[in-house]
């Protein structure tokens, strides 16, 4: 996937704090905290930070983030807006679908968005910061997010799935903290969402922004159906669309030849000049 300008990286970017892991809340671990739980309103803040530190370096969540306008800012004020981002997205999914951590630190995160369920209504935006988000956004993220992004997201959505799009499980959102990988959280995470589908018969459905990450869906039967990309910057940032369909396991892997020969690729050519 294309890679943003050393300019406006935010590598250096002042990473919101952990819980303490002192001896006194060391001694509150719980076997619990190693399996998927839903997470309240009042832990908002936590995931939204957790999510932001597993995405400081994903170019998708950078394309809102880091463009010609937010250059010259400093990368405080850079991460405060990623971060105010995944908040409300966060918040979304508490309100009108399901927001899990896993991990004593809420060291991973994931957002599902069960059957007949959408972040998108009135309601939801409201509560949870979306509507006033998408209204004051900087000039050139506000049209990346509402007039390219999310009628992307949509038609895609639509388009792959057609009748069985309101009955699918959708997972919007997963990221391990780089300190937490590789200790079975994601798989944790991913199952807890494809066992409920596989309960009701429904598929699965995810966009990934990671060009490893299709072969790790591939193990719990996602397979990658189209690729779609974001076009505002000078190089395209791709997303992989991969579908699962109930009880499926190691689908076939999405190797290079698979991507050329039969991945579809989509975007929205965005005309919107404000």
């Amino acid at each position: 996937m294309a890679k943003v300008t050393k300019a406006v990286t935010m590598e250096e970017t002042p990473k919101m704090s952990q819980v303490s892991s002192s001896s006194s809340a060391q001694s509150e671990i719980s076997p619990q905290m190693y399996e998927p739980r839903i997470l309240g309103r009042d832990e908002v803040d936590a995931a939204a930070a957790s999510l932001a530190d597993s995405f400081a370096k994903d170019d998708v969540a950078m394309y809102f983030v880091q463009t010609e306008e937010t250059k010259h800012w400093t990368a405080e004020r850079r991460w405060q807006l990623h971060l105010r981002i995944m908040r409300c997205i966060v918040d979304a999914h508490c309100l009108d679908g399901y927001a899990l951590t896993i991990g004593p630190n809420y060291d991973g995160i994931a957002l599902w968005m069960p059957p007949g369920k959408t972040m998108d209504g009135w309601c939801t935006a409201l509560r949870s910061g979306l509507a006033w988000l998408r209204a004051t956004l900087p000039r050139e993220s506000r049209i990346r997010f509402n007039n390219e992004f999310m009628p992307l997201l949509h038609h895609t959505k639509q388009e792959t799935l057609g009748q069985n799009d309101s009955n699918s499980w959708y997972l919007v959102y997963i990221g391990i903290r780089e300190g937490s990988r590789k200790r079975g959280y994601a798989k944790k995470l991913i199952e807890w969402g494809t066992k409920q589908a596989d309960a009701q018969g429904r598929r699965c459905y995810l966009e990934s922004s990671n060009d490893i990450n299709p072969e790790i869906y591939n193990k719990y039967g996602f397979e990658m159906v189209k690729q779609i990309q974001l076009t505002r910057n000078p190089s395209p940032v791709k997303m992989d669309v991969m579908v699962r369909n109930p009880g499926s396991r190691n689908a076939a892997p999405a190797t290079a030849a698979h991507h050329v020969a039969s991945v579809e690729t989509v975007s929205i050519q965005d005309k919107t000049s404000n």
